[in-house]
């Protein structure tokens, strides 16, 4: 490619008509024709928050059998998935409650939000997906807000904390003008400019109302609307604060402070322009404020957090009372929620602060996603990842956050496989909600994804072409003797013997999948599915079967009959139903003008295939392969069984081979549980 054509390639990139639209300015007037039209401009923080989460759609999904929404802005649309997070549509749904009510001015828009949580758990990355929303809310057209700056004497002074224009208008005429755009467009909830202008803003106002005689139209030529664009970086609309030792933590960090060079030229320092309103609450004015660790801070620190939640006002020094309009957003660990709990000094903050459980995910898909996020075959070119690495890593890590099950008859896998979505005879939707209820602190604790990340990276650094759920497991228990986290041993302990119980899970899935590598002859399959339904037929009707190979009528075969059923645990005693069971099946496909087959019936499919394995394991002398010596014929037969693993479970050369030589080494010891 030439250098021209990187010039117009650049060139055509630049949307010059977007960066004249985003840096927008204008007179009063006109910024009064853009409220007429579009009165959303008008918003809170807390109301325009929840349009931006709304505005990118919400799907209904499934858990635990209810139907809860799934809200696509936490998917990260923004960044194409980066911060997407998964498994928690009942924490964000009860975080998106919060904002519809404080949206509607019931309440919560004058709490402190607490994002409580463990360690890794997403407190963080929802907080940054609000963040970053909001930022990318700003430069749409539905998104827009818009600030002031004052020219004065060949001076712009811009509003030093972003404030609405419209707050330029007296109180009762700005609320006529409100309440006229609530009659004239449909609005879901209702608008609200209760607060009061800066001291920058109220002294320069002053000052030309004085000077024009109380002409307000006069006042207003001096002020020019511009658009504003929410940006984190440039500390616009967004602040964060983290507490740092709490013997140099400073309030007017929180509110701004004088500025001594402006006290030198003013001769004063309760002039409003000899201060900076540039403290954390000031910058974050109209959008977003974060307190990381936020339980951490100072008791002094708290007091300016409640007046803010609960009066939306600050208290910048020498200065009276200034109101704010942000979300107050806070997260905390388990550890330190549980001081507060304890310490009555805070029972003002517990008051004002409305707590939303972040919990680890419980949902094996889920997880996995997390995991497949970093890791998936675009974030690690050119490292194979065999089959099911990530998922036994993902069921791991939640049997650490799982409680064990009260019902003496369910074992903690089972139960991770029932948070799954899968059904085991005898539990129900309700007992699943049951099984919820009971384990009210489940999620809050455990391992966090955070650790499953670092081990995984590990391993993936190694000079190694294909890592496998082995090596993972290896360096997951290692590393348990040195988590910092962990300092209990019967802890350690028990996440170890999870580790053996993942395991165990791991090889009979592969045990599984060899099986249905060896038995997908599909012909071979059809051919016994079909000599069992006519055994099936003639036995639930009393009749004869015709032998292809004598033409002479015999009894129904029940050994083959019995040989398959067994391979799914059918009893002696339950035979007659499960033969009925397929004949009643077949009949009503056959009402429907439907033809019967075997793959509609996912236990018989299974029972078919493990009877086809049994017959053809020998043949292929699987257990041969952990010898020294293969004969070419059974060579040929593994090869064409590895072919099937590679082109049916996606394994690559390696690790279907590694897998086939694990399965025969269990085969050799005579483990065949599972067939």
């Amino acid at each position: 490619m030439t250098d021209l054509d990187l010039s117009d390639l650049i060139r055509q990139s630049l949307d010059t008509k977007k960066f004249q639209d985003e840096h927008w300015e204008g007179t009063f007037a006109q910024y009064l024709a853009i409220v007429q039209e579009n009165p959303l401009v008008l918003r809170t923080a807390h109301q325009r928050i929840y349009d931006m989460v709304l505005s990118h759609g919400v799907d209904e999904v499934e858990v635990d059998k209810e139907k809860v929404p799934h809200y696509r802005f936490f998917s990260d649309p923004v960044e194409d998935g980066r911060d997407a997070v998964f498994g928690l549509e009942r924490s964000l749904h009860n975080l998106m409650a919060v904002f519809k009510a404080a949206a509607h001015g019931f309440g919560s828009e004058r709490r402190v939000l607490l994002l409580h949580g463990p360690v890794g758990s997403s407190k963080s990355t929802i907080v940054r997906l609000l963040k970053k929303g909001l930022e990318a809310y700003s430069r749409t057209p539905q998104g827009a807000l818009y600030t002031f700056s004052w020219k004065v004497d060949g001076e712009t002074v811009p509003s030093p904390m972003n404030e609405e224009p419209l707050l330029l208008l007296p109180r009762e005429v700005r609320n006529r003008v409100l309440a006229t755009l609530q009659k004239k467009v449909r609005i879901p909830y209702k608008l609200r400019l209760d607060s009061d202008m800066s001291p920058v803003s109220r002294y320069y106002q002053e000052m030309l109302l004085r000077r024009y005689d109380g002409d307000y139209g006069k006042v207003l030529e001096h002020v020019v609307v511009k658009r504003l664009l929410v940006s984190e970086k440039d500390r616009v609309a967004i602040g964060t604060f983290q507490p740092k030792d709490e013997k140099n933590q400073d309030s007017t960090e929180l509110t701004g402070d004088i500025n001594y060079r402006k006290i030198a030229e003013l001769g004063t320092d309760s002039d409003p322009r000899a201060f900076n309103f540039d403290g954390e609450f000031c910058v974050a004015n109209r959008g977003i404020i974060e307190f990381i660790e936020v339980l951490k801070l100072d008791v002094a620190f708290l007091y300016d957090l409640l007046t803010a939640s609960q009066e939306h006002k600050i208290k910048p020094k020498k200065f009276a009372q200034t109101d704010i309009d942000e979300v107050i957003l806070g997260h905390t660990n388990e550890p330190e929620y549980d001081r507060l709990q304890n310490n009555e000094l805070m029972e003002a903050f517990r008051d004002r602060t409305i707590k939303i459980d972040i919990p680890y995910n419980l949902r094996l898909q889920n997880e996995i996603k997390i995991y497949e996020k970093d890791f998936g075959r675009k974030h690690v070119p050119g490292k194979q990842i065999a089959p099911h690495t990530l998922e036994i890593a993902a069921m791991w890590a939640i049997l650490t956050r799982l409680e064990e099950p009260k019902k003496a008859n369910l074992t903690l896998l089972q139960k991770l496989k029932l948070y799954n979505g899968k059904t085991l005879p005898g539990y129900t939707r309700d007992n699943i909600r049951e099984l919820r209820e009971e384990a009210e602190h489940e999620g809050l604790d455990g391992i966090s994804p955070r650790y499953i990340q670092d081990k995984i990276s590990n391993v993936l650094v190694r000079d190694l072409p294909c890592i496998n759920p082995f090596m993972v497991m290896n360096e997951l228990e290692s590393g348990l003797d040195h988590h910092s986290l962990i300092s209990d041993p019967e802890t350690k302990k028990r996440y170890k013997d999870l580790l053996l119980v993942v395991r165990e899970e791991y090889e009979e899935i592969i045990k599984n999948e060899v099986q249905r590598a060896i038995s997908a002859d599909e012909e071979a399959i059809a051919r016994l599915c079909g000599n069992y339904i006519d055994n099936v037929k003639a036995y639930t009707q009393n009749e004869k079967v015709k032998n292809p190979y004598t033409g002479r009528d015999e009894e129904p075969d029940e050994r083959l009959m019995r040989s398959i059923e067994e391979k799914i645990n059918i009893p002696e005693s339950r035979k007659d139903d499960f033969r009925r069971e397929i004949m009643n099946y077949i009949g009503a496909l056959a009402v429907e003008g439907r033809t019967f087959n075997y793959k509609t019936n996912e236990r018989l499919h299974r029972a078919l295939e493990l009877k086809l394995f049994e017959d053809q394991k020998d043949s292929i002398k699987l257990t041969s392969l952990v010898s020294t010596v293969v004969d070419k014929d059974t060579q040929e037969k593994i090869e064409v069984v590895k072919g099937r693993l590679m082109r049916d479970f996606g394994y690559d050369e390696i690790s279907a081979t590694d897998v086939l030589n694990y399965v025969a080494s269990i085969f050799a010891r005579g483990d065949t549980k599972g067939e």
